[in-house]
């Protein structure tokens, strides 16, 4: 039998400072069997980060919202998805390989990659060569230690504050906040 995804609820009050974006979003987290808090939180992050797209990309005419992230590997972990269908943004999280991602950005029109682990830096090296290539993609690195830090913050039910403010991001609720300041690697 397999085991199903846990099922987590975000009440996320963004306050983009950076980009002029005040927005309340209420979401729904499947997190799959073999995901962690870590990881799941990053995947908020991402896009708390990247809401402001919604109207930047599409003037608030789109979805912004979780894919089907390990469960899929063919579908993003956060995406902006216009009224036509059209992926404008495909976000991921971790330390994918090469040719997904050459075919995310073949699929839309801006992928983003947020690596988190304390392992980031030899795969950075070992990748960075075969990203290069591809002009759709950026890569923004998060401090190792910030993941364990946002995974404090995960409950079933979250009420979250983020503040975004001169590129950093603040997530907070009621057992504490996180500050984690992205680092762009491409």
């Amino acid at each position: 039998m397999a085991l199903k995804s846990t099922i987590f609820k975000a009440n996320l009050q963004i306050a983009d400072i950076d980009h002029g974006y005040y927005a309340d979003h209420a979401l729904t987290l499947a997190r799959h069997p073999s995901e962690t808090d870590d990881r799941m939180m990053v995947r908020l992050v991402a896009l708390a980060l990247n809401a402001h797209q919604l109207n930047d990309l599409c003037n608030g005419d789109a979805t912004l919202g979780f894919g089907a992230g390990l469960s899929d590997p063919d579908d993003p972990d956060v995406s902006l998805t216009d009224f036509t269908g059209r992926k404008r943004l495909w976000i991921e999280v971790g330390q994918p390989e090469d040719k997904p991602i050459a075919k995310a950005c073949s699929k839309s029109d801006q992928v983003l990659l947020y690596p988190f682990a304390h392992s980031a830096d030899v795969w950075w090296r070992g990748i960075e060569s075969k990203f290069s290539r591809l002009p759709k993609l950026e890569v923004w690195r998060l401090p190792s230690e910030a993941a364990p830090e946002l995974a404090q913050l995960a409950e079933r039910s979250m009420q979250l504050q983020a503040t975004i403010q001169e590129g950093a991001i603040t997530l907070s609720s009621k057992l504490g906040s996180v500050t984690v300041e992205p680092v762009r690697w491409k």
